[in-house]
């Protein structure tokens, strides 16, 4: 039996995209630092909460990069002159990535209680029908 590829299908014409896109979403190996949530809060928009805690507003950095929302991480060693009988808490970098879906827009970013908040919004596309006249041959 032939595995048959999304892009290959008869019926999904130009979706070859869609299918590099979820390629690239199986790669791409996430660590499990930060957790993280992701809720709905309308129809048509989310909000992913990343836990943070430790990290200033100067340390995160949000960028969106070929239709991916990306968060950084990095912060300062601070232990200078300070001797620790246990270090549980470490100063590490993270990168999280989220795939963005066509429409779906960054909004605001807010930092509260060690939680950064990242609101998204996905527009209403038009439902547009369109007539295709037929010619004679």
């Amino acid at each position: 039996m032939t595995k048959l590829a999304l892009g290959t299908h008869p019926f999904l014409l130009g979706f070859e995209q869609l299918e590099r896109l979820v390629e690239r979403t199986a790669k791409s190996g996430n660590d499990g630092y930060p957790p993280y949530n992701i809720e709905q809060t309308s129809e048509n928009s989310y909000r992913i909460t990343l836990a943070v805690a430790g990290f200033a507003e100067h340390d995160l950095s949000i960028t969106v990069e070929d239709s991916s929302l990306v968060i950084r991480g990095r912060q300062g060693d601070d232990s200078d002159g300070r001797i620790f009988l246990h270090r549980g808490i470490a100063a590490r970098q993270f990168q999280r990535s989220f795939v963005l879906a066509e429409g779906v827009d960054v909004g605001e970013a807010v930092m509260e209680n060690g939680l950064l908040h990242v609101d998204l919004t996905r527009a209403v596309p038009e439902r547009i029908v369109q007539t295709i006249s037929i010619k004679k041959g």
